[in-house]
């Protein structure tokens, strides 16, 4: 079972312009560095929860990254993929295969901090997500101590009060077979969300760690949520996050370069 999220994916196209307008809106971000074979670079934005977001930009238009990111920037900054984290990989995968979730066998990754420090991990990717977007996310495991990767102490302190990820809202073509696959992984059927709005259709809630994940299929008539999931494909539509302040945003999304970002109150995180 997952113990929560590891990290968020955001793509963009100028790394230096994103970390100062994160930093304009209340977010610590730190450098991240170059990943192996430079053809990415990228800063983080630490949580107390233990997850993060990823600011990623790619060089050469990204050629041999080995993912569908570069190609889903190519339509536009924002979200092109999510991570879970669990304490063992091989365990885990066992476990998704053997229910019948068609994981990819671990891959090596890595990347160089701006202080030279070599970090690595290993990922799974469900089915074709390494190439076209999923509505599954992927596992992310470390080689490295986990804090080389993900920091702390002064690093998850954020002036806008953001702790962590409440949620995700991932859109998808249908929901049904979507939910087959999120009961799997979660072991658990979800809970049916009564939408507020004409733009859903229908959507279903499940557990990741403390947080969620809810999978929405939009309706048919034409939205901005159907428009993303025509243009972007099958991936998070927006991320809700959990502040120490007492209030709820949806930050700009210029100065968030595309990411949908929610921010709540949440009288359980205390400052």
């Amino acid at each position: 079972m997952p113990v929560g999220y590891d990290h968020i994916v955001i793509a963009v196209n100028d790394l230096n312009q994103t970390i100062a307008d994160y930093t304009a809106i209340g977010f610590t971000v730190l450098p991240g560095g170059e990943h192996q074979h430079g053809i990415s670079h990228n800063a983080l934005v630490p949580f107390r929860d233990g997850s993060y977001f990823e600011l990623i930009a790619f060089r050469n238009n990204g050629e041999g990254h080995g993912t569908h990111w570069p190609i889903t920037l190519s339509k536009g900054e924002g979200f092109v993929d999510f991570a879970l984290r669990t304490n063992d990989l091989w365990n885990e995968l066992h476990g998704l295969r053997a229910a019948g979730l068609n994981y990819s066998n671990p891959k090596d990754g890595g990347r160089f901090r701006p202080d030279g420090q070599r970090i690595d991990w290993q990922t799974i990717r469900y089915g074709s997500g390494a190439t076209v977007p999923s509505w599954m996310p992927f596992f992310c495991h470390d080689l490295t101590d986990r804090p080389l990767r993900v920091p702390d102490g002064e690093a998850v302190q954020h002036a806008n009060g953001v702790a962590g990820i409440a949620g995700v809202t991932v859109v998808v073509a249908d929901l049904d077979a979507a939910s087959k696959d999120y009961a799997t992984l979660t072991q658990g059927v979800g809970v049916a969300i009564e939408s507020t709005g004409r733009d859903v259709a229908r959507s279903r809630r499940f557990p990741i760690g403390s947080a969620w994940v809810e999978l929405v299929q939009p309706s048919n008539r034409e939205s901005e949520l159907r428009t993303y999931l025509e243009t972007r494909g099958e991936l998070p539509y927006e991320v809700t996050l959990v502040s120490t302040h007492s209030h709820r945003e949806l930050l700009p999304d210029r100065q968030t370069h595309g990411a949908r970002l929610l921010v709540i109150s949440d009288c359980r995180v205390s400052a």
